[in-house]
């Protein structure tokens, strides 16, 4: 258990070596989160594509009956229990970024239903049948490209200063410098 917990913190801190602007991004969410959870509230967005989502982790209330025959333990997960500040700061980077992912998954289907094409998928593993596989790479890139030329963060955070006038967020990390139109010829982005 220990070795894992060393690799696993090596593994963090050459990816935050090698991907910068990610890990930025990914500290600037979680500091957010831990701000709006001090409120004792859950962290709350609207996914690029309207869906409302709101982080479930609370701090749970287990229960222990015993019986003549066994111990069943109960656990309550009642809305109205505190929430879980340390969770609520953990998950946020990535359900964010889940919340992305399918947002352009579903982007993606809407136009292949639009085109007349099948489609499929199951999280970031996208189907068609294989004589439509050039144009379905055509829309998967043109949808990407659409979602985050988008000011997504910054629509993000503009929710929760309206949603928090108290408190007082962070900047958002500098951007990058990626071109998104790169993303049409790249050989690799979807496969």
């Amino acid at each position: 258990y220990a070795a894992c917990g060393y690799l696993a913190s090596l593994t963090m801190e050459v990816m935050g070596e090698l991907f910068i602007g990610a890990r930025q991004t990914m500290n600037w969410l979680a500091t957010c989160a831990r701000l709006i959870s001090s409120q004792g509230q859950p962290v709350t967005w609207i996914s690029p594509i309207g869906i409302p989502a709101v982080q479930p982790y609370r701090q749970k209330q287990p229960y222990t009956i015993l019986t003549l025959l066994q111990t069943v333990v109960l656990v309550n997960n009642n809305d109205n229990l505190p929430i879980h500040k340390s969770r609520q700061a953990s998950a946020f980077p990535p359900n964010y970024i889940h919340s992305l992912d399918s947002s352009h998954m579903l982007l993606t289907a809407l136009e292949m239903e639009k085109r007349g094409l099948t489609f499929s998928a199951v999280h970031d593993s996208f189907w068609t049948h294989a004589c439509d596989i050039d144009e379905m790479n055509d829309v998967l890139r043109s949808c990407f490209i659409d979602l985050y030329n988008k000011p997504l963060l910054e629509d993000l955070k503009k929710t929760w200063e309206l949603q928090y006038p108290s408190l007082v967020f962070p900047e958002l990390p500098e951007k990058g410098s990626l071109n998104l139109n790169e993303v049409k010829d790249a050989s690799y982005f979807f496969q």
